[in-house]
């Protein structure tokens, strides 16, 4: 039973997600992306947790928790380079070659 609840969870996340970021305006979308990363920094903290209680003597749980982490690692440093260069496109022209 807990199966079928986490497959519904996961589905009505999925869809409402779909819903709503195809409903936001473009201009929207680099300001949205950073609060996603914070989103992203929340699940990766608790990949952490998960990982810290995993049985250390199983491999299986270890090996979840450790691909949880870097992907969830992975996501987020993602995020920030993105968002980055999202807002580097709405600087001057001067300031982007690096005022060398």
């Amino acid at each position: 039973m807990e199966g079928f609840a986490a497959i519904y969870i996961f589905m009505l996340a999925a869809f409402t997600g779909y819903e709503v970021i195809s409903r936001v305006p473009v201009i929207l979308h680099t300001p949205l992306m950073s609060g996603s990363n914070f989103v992203h920094g929340v699940v990766l903290v608790g990949a952490m947790v998960v990982l810290g209680h995993a049985d250390p003597e199983d491999p299986v749980q270890l090996a979840i928790g450790f691909v949880a982490v870097f992907l969830g690692a992975a996501n987020a440093a993602g995020g920030y380079v993105v968002t980055e260069r999202m807002l580097a496109m709405f600087k001057g022209g001067n300031k982007k070659e690096g005022g060398a």
